[in-house]
């Protein structure tokens, strides 16, 4: 009674275990490769584990395959710019110097529909704004808006700004990160102060303490 529960679990944290060790790529972002690869490794743990007669190994062995198989693609790819560009494709390029590339349309099967509809998701409604839309590897459009029509930045107007960088955080759900908190240089004392001036005396009553490069504190209680 308990083979096909034990049975889906190994399944399930080889497919994670696996997944993990093939990058933080969204599924968006997956070269054709490793999308099929995916899906295979995702058909391939279904079948034993819908079906006991089939032993565990005819599962496994196929899936650390593709695991190898994949891996060894990604090295060549990283290695070779001939081999990624015969594995993954090359960029397209859709909208050259505020101009529709026809030809590339045609080549792709990537109709107007489809291009003004991207466009209008990366807040692109009017065509005639766009100097160059380019079709990456993965699938997603990437658009370069001409000059005028780019927002302002401090850069443009010659302003000088602070450094920002990222915020630190301090205690997650009541648990405190203590090694942040050391490396700022800070003491438990200090946050505890902190916390009595919002009427709080332990961690577990905090439900986010951040710390950001000026020097503020954003702290939220739990409900």
């Amino acid at each position: 009674m308990l083979v096909l529960p034990v049975r889906t679990a190994i399944l399930y944290l080889l497919v994670v275990v696996i997944i993990r060790l093939m990058g933080k790529h969204q599924i968006g972002q997956l070269q054709p490769f490793e999308l099929v690869i995916t899906i295979m490794i995702s058909e391939l743990a279904a079948v034993p584990m819908q079906d006991t007669d089939i032993p565990l190994l005819h599962g496994i062995i196929p899936i650390l395959t593709l695991l190898l198989i994949q891996i060894s693609l990604s090295l060549l790819t990283l290695k070779n710019e001939t081999a990624r560009r015969i594995i993954c494709g090359g960029p397209s390029i859709l909208i050259e110097n505020g101009k529709i590339n026809q030809a590339e349309l045609t080549r792709l099967r990537y109709n107007l529909n489809d291009l003004l509809e991207q466009l209008r998701l990366k807040d692109m409604p009017n065509i005639a704004d766009v100097e160059y839309a380019i079709l990456e590897t993965s699938g997603k459009l990437s658009i370069i808006p001409k000059s005028q029509k780019r927002p302002v930045n401090p850069e443009d107007l010659k302003l000088e700004t602070p450094y920002e960088g990222l915020p630190v955080t301090l205690i997650v759900d009541g648990v405190l990160k203590d090694k942040n908190l050391s490396r700022l240089n800070l003491t438990q004392d200090w946050l505890r102060d902190e916390l009595n001036k919002y009427g709080l005396v332990s961690w577990d009553q905090v439900l986010l303490a951040s710390l950001d490069t000026t020097g503020r504190l954003f702290l939220q209680p739990k409900s």
